[in-house]
């Protein structure tokens, strides 16, 4: 009889055999969450242990992960009670999916110095609240990182994502991967991968992503390959502006020795912003960028760390990549996207893939994309602009994985080598132009204030609607420029007063801090700080 067998749970001091080991896995869905919980209880009923796995589901995605909760024990002959969810201060092993999860973790109070490892996938995903702030709304990853640090006996973290990804397999897999090279269990690799096995279902792209996280864990994963240059050549030849290999390479070493010539604190972010430039049209666009940032470069100076000529390095790149209807076309119809779908989708070999791509372009960026003399025609003839609205301004759904919806795309795409010739190219350099001389205007009055112009660059961004949004921002913080003459402080306000329009979708915060501004009396002469 059951009730024969008295029932135990792990005291302090129980010996090894009759202590229960509790494990917690976080994760949202679509991470395999549940695979990874019957994994680890078939480890550890392999290995002679009576394991128990529940779960308790999350609302949503971002509004609660699923808790998948294991505890196990050596089988004695004895009934153990297990319970049915962790209790704070009681967990022996966490797993989080996600870096963020792990931090809620430790709030809930699942994570403990003196008995916990944390393990935990450093890559992110972005939670609701973070999403929704038009600007940089992401949370510190260092700071969990840190908290993480002194909460737990031992942490690990490393991004198992990419791990997963890289070898065609789901998270769970690397996360089981970690668990094992972390020896938190007491079970041999083969028993994980023999559990792995018996799935039956993409086996070996679950086994090769737990090798490779196992190896990872146990410090034994080989040295990363050091980073290549960008695959600029399906991009910049795809322009008609440099023709051949060999051309190609020779001018970008030529861009690139220009770098080398920079101070050593502009040099990595001026490398990315070229990268980004030549990608976005080609080669010869990369010379204009550099043309541009020498400028900032000439005036700026090792007192102030080069943060002049760092933030002209990265806005300028932003801006002179703007979206625009020829570049959603070029990047949907790149080889590498459809490569990249298809490792996602999870497209058998022979399969076929429907792809169906959404545009809802408006009379603005219809005309963006005509010659500039054209474009400017239309506009100016509100009459002529709205009756071509009608006829544009409606959603199409585009089948990019037929001939016909593909060979659009490309056709537009296939603009790019036009690019400078269109009334977007020449609207946007113009605005480009007047920003980047106002803030290099301001270098020697106001070296703070000028950077602080620089970056109010973060505030454009986004396309259609979302572009003209951000532009009126753009332009309602540097309206407090007048206002800002001659106060000593006039670099912290421009700072509060784009911090405020990035905060606040609507526009409220902003206005508030206007007015402030506004209210101020005049300040006395500025110095270079």
């Amino acid at each position: 009889m059951l009730d024969a067998v008295p029932p135990f749970r792990a005291k302090a001091g129980a010996q090894d055999d009759e202590r229960v080991i509790k494990l917690a896995v976080l994760a949202v869905g679509g991470q395999g969450g549940g695979v990874l919980a019957d994994w680890i209880t078939d480890v550890a009923e392999r290995n002679g242990y009576v394991a128990q796995s529940t779960s308790v589901a999350g609302v949503a995605q971002r509004t609660g992960a699923t808790i998948y909760y294991v505890e196990m024990a050596r089988d004695t002959g004895r009934l153990p009670v297990f319970a049915l969810s962790p209790s704070q201060g009681d967990v022996d092993i966490l797993i989080a999916a996600e870096l963020m999860e792990a931090g809620r973790a430790i709030i809930r109070g699942f994570v403990t110095p003196e008995r916990t490892t944390l393990i935990a996938s450093s890559h992110r995903i972005a939670a609701v609240s973070e999403k929704i702030e038009p600007g940089d709304g992401r949370a510190s990853s260092s700071k969990v990182h840190a908290t993480a640090e002194a909460a737990s006996k031992r942490f690990i973290a490393f991004d198992m994502e990419k791990i997963a990804a890289d070898n065609g397999s789901m998270i769970s897999a690397s996360l089981l991967g970690a668990l094992a090279g972390s020896d938190a269990l007491p079970f041999m690799r083969e028993s994980y991968e023999q559990a792995i096995g018996a799935g039956g279902r993409g086996v070996k792209a679950s086994l090769a992503a737990f090798g490779a996280a196992f190896d990872r864990a146990r410090g034994t994963a080989a040295p990363a390959p050091r980073p290549v240059e960008p695959a600029i050549a399906e991009s910049a030849q795809g322009a008609g502006q440099v023709s051949g290999p060999q051309n190609l390479l020779q001018g970008w070493q030529v861009l690139a020795a220009r770098i080398d010539l920079m101070p050593v604190a502009v040099r990595e972010m001026a490398l990315r912003g070229l990268r980004k430039v030549v990608d976005y049209q080609d080669i010869a666009y990369g010379g204009e960028y550099l043309d541009r940032l020498d400028k900032a470069a000439a005036q700026d100076s090792a007192d102030h760390a080069h943060a002049l000529s760092i933030a002209a390095a990265k806005h300028l790149a932003n801006a002179l990549c703007y979206d625009d209807m020829i570049r959603v076309a070029d990047l949907k119809t790149r080889s590498t996207r459809d490569r990249r779908v298809r490792k996602e989708v999870g497209v058998k070999e022979g399969s076929v893939l429907q792809v169906t791509e959404y545009f809802h372009p408006r009379i603005e960026e219809f005309c963006g994309t005509l010659p500039a003399g054209l474009g400017s025609y239309i506009e100016n003839r509100p009459k002529l602009a709205a009756f071509l609205d009608r006829r544009i301004n409606h959603g199409r759904r585009i089948r990019t994985d037929s001939f016909a919806g593909f060979a659009a795309l490309w056709f537009i795409g296939g603009l790019r080598r036009w690019r400078r010739r269109l009334l977007r190219h020449k609207v946007e350099m113009s605005h480009l132009d007047r920003w980047y001389a106002l803030a290099l205007a301001h270098v020697s009055q106001d070296y703070a204030l000028a950077v602080e112009i620089l970056n109010c660059r973060r505030l454009i961004k986004g396309y259609s609607d979302t572009h003209v949004r951000a532009q009126s921002k753009f332009d309602r913080v540097l309206s407090a420029l007048p206002m800002l003459k001659g106060r000593t402080d006039a670099a912290d306000w421009i700072r509060r007063l784009r911090e405020a329009a990035l905060k606040d979708e609507k526009g409220d915060m902003l206005d508030g801090a206007l007015k402030t501004v506004a209210t101020l009396g005049p300040g006395p002469a500025t110095g270079t700080p």
